[in-house]
């Protein structure tokens, strides 16, 4: 059996260029790892079949799970015949923009190449990845990085100032297709990606602080109030920087201060059940 570490991401920045003719968004952000994480088994199955188990009830246990699909693709791509249980033990909330499902497939690639010895490198996985999810090829390497295209092109960063931060995650479920539907670009403000990648290679935690941006955040605000609130409750109790993380509709907060932490956590507890008070990553994942 083979255990594998799926971390959750926060994006520092998320712009949208424009709609490809593909039908996917150009993209530019950057994303970070966070030690918020789920985590993967990978046992052999006697059969040919791919088994799911998932310690939470939300999370489906067959084709439209991401780790199903990445344990099936190496299978169709390599001629494996072996088949494979696959245990999530779920810590990272479902459908909150924070990659948990992109995480577990990218995990699960990176464990069946060890536990089917497929010696494929890390860019082999992440272009794989790609076929998967947008946010795949990033999970796959980890770390801190800038992603362009759909998401699927990824340039590694240097890794964020130390710093803690907080997740707090609403009680409501957004959808990633209606927010990029409603989304308006001539009328938005884009962040400034090239001053966060500055930030990051000067090791600035008050430029960080400074540059962090979501060109999707107002619109998820337009249709979902409460995650407007939780931005200003988190500003209140005295984050450093506040932003929404994806489409929504986790928020995270940027605390240097480890004094600081426990007042924004317990403030935020009073607003919602999932609240989280982690490190950050920064730093790669190294194929075994």
């Amino acid at each position: 059996m083979l255990y594998e570490k799926a971390p959750a991401k926060i994006n520092l920045t998320l712009d949208v260029l424009h709609k490809r003719s593909d039908g996917f968004h150009e993209v530019e952000m950057i994303m970070t790892t966070v030690d918020l994480a789920d985590r993967i088994w990978l046992r052999p199955a006697e059969s040919g079949n791919i088994i799911i188990k998932a310690s939470e009830r939300f999370v489906p246990n067959d084709r439209k799970n991401l780790a199903y699909q990445a344990a099936e693709l190496l299978q169709q791509r390599y001629g494996i015949q072996k088949g494979v249980e696959i245990t999530l033990e779920k810590s990272i909330p479902v459908a909150a923009g924070l990659a948990g499902g992109s995480s577990d497939a990218a995990a699960t690639l990176r464990g069946l190449n060890r536990l089917w010895n497929l010696g494929l490198s890390a860019d082999k996985l992440a272009e794989l990845g790609a076929i998967i999810g947008s946010d795949v090829s990033f999970c796959v390497h980890g770390g801190t990085a800038l992603a362009t295209g759909r998401g699927e092109k990824i340039q590694s960063l240097p890794a964020p100032p130390n710093c803690w931060v907080i997740l707090a995650k609403p009680p409501i479920s957004v959808s990633t297709a209606d927010i990029y539907g409603n989304l308006r670009l001539s009328k938005m403000d884009h962040p400034d990606t090239a001053s966060m990648m500055n930030a990051l290679r000067q090791g600035d935690y008050d430029k960080m602080c400074a540059s962090v941006g979501n060109i999707l955040e107002p619109v998820t605000m337009s249709i979902h109030p409460q995650v407007a609130v939780l931005k200003e409750q988190m500003k209140k109790f005295g984050a450093d920087a506040v932003l929404m993380s994806g489409s929504g509709p986790t928020v995270f907060g940027l605390v240097k201060h480890e004094s600081r932490v426990p007042r924004i956590y317990n403030g935020l507890k009073g607003f919602c059940s999932e609240v989280y008070a982690v490190r950050m990553i920064g730093e790669r994942h190294f194929l075994a």
